[in-house]
């Protein structure tokens, strides 16, 4: 699980819409990005401004599929003759 405190609101609403969703959000953080779903959003009532906790799961990296067919060993053309 990967944790991390936010006090931008927009970035919080941003998380709870995907976990209402069940959809995946992105954490950019020092560098590196963690995609996964969203588990929980707690408010600290303590702190000024107001901050929140986030916690999300990681997702494993899908492997990438080319869309692309892949080449024919022949031409088209013996195909008809």
């Amino acid at each position: 699980m990967f944790t991390f405190e936010t006090s931008d609101r927009k970035e919080v609403r941003r998380f709870r819409i995907a976990q209402f969703n069940g959809r995946t959000a992105t954490v950019r953080s020092g560098g590196s990005a963690v995609t996964g779903h969203v588990r929980s959003i707690v408010e600290s009532k303590s702190s000024v401004p107001a901050a929140w906790t986030i916690t999300i799961i990681p997702e494993e990296p899908r492997p990438t599929v080319s869309m692309r067919p892949a080449p024919r060993g022949r031409p088209l053309m013996e195909d008809f003759c």
